[in-house]
């Protein structure tokens, strides 16, 4: 059977920058941190104060209030991002066929805002008051059967969770589906709002979140050598992915090829990557060849790029394993350090991004870079965006767990 050319015809985006893909992309453009002091809960026993929120949300503006109450916030975060894709793209599922449309979608936590609530709710005033939308608000997979109800997709629906790297294998089994034939449409993507008093509390114990405290908006900065751990970030993004013909046929807007993949694991350990780099170094050497793109045919890469010691050090050591000496001429940002980490929807943000770059022919910074790393010396763009025609480019997500994903995406 010949594999199938997937496209991506819509993309929307909720973060801390902004509430729809447009503001997304200007601002992290322009070099914007979404960085602040938590103001929705005592962070005074938390070593971390600041996340990247999403400021501007107002449940009230996108549903009403019957609706909210059936949906917890990484939810509602989807649907808003998927609202903005499908619309993008052009998809009315009146004039296609419902079972050649599905969604796969990745979240790495799901409701623990709701988890929490309910709990503190349980322990007042009695198991008797927990509301009947409990459970169908808190699991993982209501974010992609909400969205199915939402827009009519009668094909697959599923999530991943697979920590950082969820909604990157989301996006990569939603490639397979539409290549193998299974579908013609996918909606995928991710969503995340762990930002809460228990979960920033568990990475604060884990030590993993940056503790600059008296600068939030200079504390995310993956590869600069003074980095001391990552943002937490919230919010979502969505991708429509479609059959080549498929999206020809309609005259939808395409915005660039899905052309690779790759999935591997550090069988290590559960939190730190291994310091060998090969697991990521496989994950993206297995998307180039699934892409048929040689290393000196790319010339961007969204990396991982946490802030974190290990992962930025081993990152930059797997691609220098990967590209050699063409490393030395790619132009490598991190998304993190303006949007913070949106764990299980990191992958889909930094790949809506990746997309963004190759339609407008632009790369954003890695900002926040001011003191270089010896141990990482690659050129991460720094604190300016650039002008560059990106014919090929790769997204890397690496996950607790050991998870290593890589996308390649391609102009079309």
């Amino acid at each position: 059977m010949t594999r199938r050319r997937v496209v991506i015809t819509g993309v929307g985006a909720v973060s801390s920058l902004g509430l729809d893909m447009a503001t997304n992309w200007d601002q992290m453009l322009r070099g914007a941190s979404g960085a602040g002091p938590i103001t929705r809960f005592d962070t005074s026993k938390h070593t971390c104060k600041f996340a990247c929120d999403v400021w501007a949300w107002q449940t009230e503006k996108f549903f009403p209030v019957k609706e909210s109450k059936k949906l917890e916030k990484f939810t509602m975060f989807y649907l808003v991002a998927a609202d903005e894709a499908m619309k993008a793209a052009g998809i009315d599922m009146g004039k296609m066929a419902r079972d050649r449309a599905g969604c796969i979608t990745g979240t790495g936590i799901g409701g623990i805002d709701e988890i929490e609530a309910s709990k503190k709710l349980q322990i007042e005033r009695g198991a008797d008051r927990i509301s009947p939308f409990f459970i169908p608000k808190i699991m993982a997979n209501a974010m992609a059967g909400q969205a199915a109800i939402r827009f009519g997709l009668m094909g697959t629906c599923y999530v991943t969770s697979s920590a950082c790297a969820s909604s990157s294998h989301a996006i990569g089994l939603a490639l397979r589906t539409i290549q193998w034939g299974e579908a013609d449409v996918m909606l995928t993507g991710g969503s995340e709002a762990a930002t809460t008093e228990l979960g920033l509390g568990g990475f604060c114990a884990l030590k993993a979140v940056s503790t600059r405290n008296d600068d939030p908006k200079r504390a995310s900065r993956p590869f600069d050598k003074d980095r001391d751990g990552f943002v937490m970030g919230e919010g979502a993004a969505a991708l429509v992915l479609e059959e080549y013909e498929h999206a020809r046929r309609r005259g939808a807007n395409i915005l660039c090829e899905v052309k690779g993949y790759g999935s591997t694991d550090d069988a290590f350990h559960i939190t730190a990557p291994n310091e060998d780099a090969d697991g990521p170094s496989r994950a993206m050497r297995q998307a180039l060849h699934d892409g048929g793109v040689n290393p000196d045919q790319v010339q961007y890469i969204n990396a991982h790029g946490t802030s974190t010691f290990l992962n930025d050090k081993i990152e930059t050591a797997a691609i220098k394993r990967v590209f050699g000496d063409h490393s030395k001429r790619l132009s490598v940002s991190s998304t993190k350090s303006m949007v913070g980490h949106l764990l299980g929807a990191s992958g889909a943000i930094e790949l809506a991004a990746c997309a963004m770059s190759i339609r407008h022919g632009q790369v954003h910074p890695t900002i926040n870079y001011t003191t270089p790393d010896p141990d990482c010396d690659l050129d991460y763009v720094p604190n300016v965006a650039r002008d560059l025609r990106v014919d090929h480019c790769l997204s890397n997500s690496l996950g607790f767990g050991g998870h290593n994903t890589s996308l390649l995406l391609g102009r079309i």
